[in-house]
């Protein structure tokens, strides 16, 4: 990890030059960031060009912090095209489904590449499902799938409680973007890991089940 591609230090750097336009340009970072009455006044831009704004730069660090440590693995194992497009589907259903659970509220906004990120995470930990986590509050390494499955529990609760304010729907959608994607691209996963990517889409299944029921 942590080996960066070119394609990685290009969408790092855009990410960066974007964000630092809109701290110090309030008209552009209100005309480009995600907002839901916005988009479905046909602003659709919004829905792409959210994913390249942040709030303040430790925002834009942690998202790019994350991407700087799963990236070359994406890009290791499907090739920096297919990257680009693990990140920018990932950016994109990630809006997607936060559009969906806020259609009604015109005045919710959000920012953030963390959609995409956690689409690179996802995409990451199914290629390398036993590969080891460190947590900063947990002193032994964690399984990436363990801690995969249990990051999409969790913003499961963060949907349904509204916890902080934080994307939930952007990070789970990312991830089922990653998820889904990535599948598609590389469908020997199917012969070689079938049963990591049927624990990896429990949280998934929970969350179309507890949608279903209206429990979420």
């Amino acid at each position: 990890m942590g080996n960066l591609s070119l394609v990685t230090i290009v969408i790092i750097a855009v990410n960066a030059i974007i964000s630092y336009k809109g701290f110090s340009d309030y008209s552009f970072f209100e005309r480009y960031k995600f907002n839901v009455g916005a988009i479905r006044r046909g602003e659709q831009i919004r829905m792409f060009s959210s994913g390249f704004l942040h709030v303040d730069t430790m925002h834009l660090f942690v998202n790019m912090f994350t991407l700087y440590f799963f990236a070359d693995i994406v890009v290791l194992e499907l090739g920096n095209l297919n990257f680009i497009i693990v990140y920018i589907l990932s950016l994109l259903l990630g809006n997607l489904l936060s559009l969906y659970f806020h259609k009604d509220e015109y005045h919710y906004t959000a920012v953030g590449a963390s959609g995409a990120v956690t689409g690179i995470l996802y995409a990451a930990i199914l290629l390398h499902p036993s590969m080891k986590l460190y947590m900063f509050f947990i002193p032994i390494p964690i399984p990436a799938y363990v801690f995969g499955i249990g990051y999409l529990l969790y913003s499961i609760y963060g949907m349904k409680k509204r916890i902080g304010n934080i994307g939930h729907d952007a990070h789970f959608g990312g991830a089922i973007g990653g998820f889904v994607v990535t599948l598609i691209l590389m469908p020997s996963l199917f012969q070689t890991d079938l049963l990591m990517i049927g624990l990896l889409a429990i949280p998934i299944i929970i969350l179309f089940v507890m949608h279903k029921t209206g429990k979420l």
